[in-house]
C-alpha cells in the first residue's frame, strides 16, 4: 500500500509539474498553485525527486520565495487571484440560489483578504 501511495504522489506531482510549466507559457493557467501541488506531492513521494525539483530553475523562480518566506510578488498574487476569482464568479453568476451566491462571494472576499494581508508582498 505504501508503494502505491508513492507512485500516486509521484504521478500527480509530474502531472501538476507539466501543468505548471504550461502555465509559465500560457497566461490562462496559473503556475504557482500547480507548482505548490508538485512540491507537496514530491515531498511525500521521494526525497530524491523532491531534491531534484527544488534544484530546478522553475522552483527557484516561482516557489522558493513563497515556501521559504511566505511571500509572493504582486504579479503572482494578481495572476492567481484573477484566475481563481473568475472561476468562482462563473457559478456565482449561473446559480440562482441567494445563499450559494453569498457563500461564493464570502469565499472570494476571504481569499482576497488572505492574499493581500496575510501573504507578504515582495518586489520583483
Amino acid at each position: 500500500m505504501k508503494g502505491i501511495k508513492k507512485i500516486a504522489y509521484t504521478t500527480i506531482g509530474f502531472i501538476s509539474l507539466i501543468l505548471g510549466v504550461i502555465g509559465v507559457i500560457l497566461p490562462i493557467l496559473p503556475t504557482t498553485p500547480f507548482l505548490l501541488l508538485t512540491s507537496f506531492c514530491f515531498l511525500r513521494s521521494s526525497e530524491r525527486i523532491n531534491e531534484w525539483f527544488k534544484g530546478t530553475k522553475i522552483y527557484k523562480k516561482h516557489l522558493q520565495d513563497f515556501v521559504e518566506e511566505k511571500a509572493m510578488t504582486m504579479k503572482q498574487k494578481i495572476i492567481i487571484l484573477a484566475f481563481s476569482e473568475s472561476l468562482i464568479l462563473i457559478p456565482c453568476i449561473l446559480v440562482d440560489n441567494l445563499m450559494m451566491r453569498m457563500t461564493l462571494v464570502t469565499i472570494m472576499l476571504l481569499k482576497l483578504y488572505y492574499f493581500m494581508f496575510r501573504i507578504r508582498t515582495i518586489k520583483e
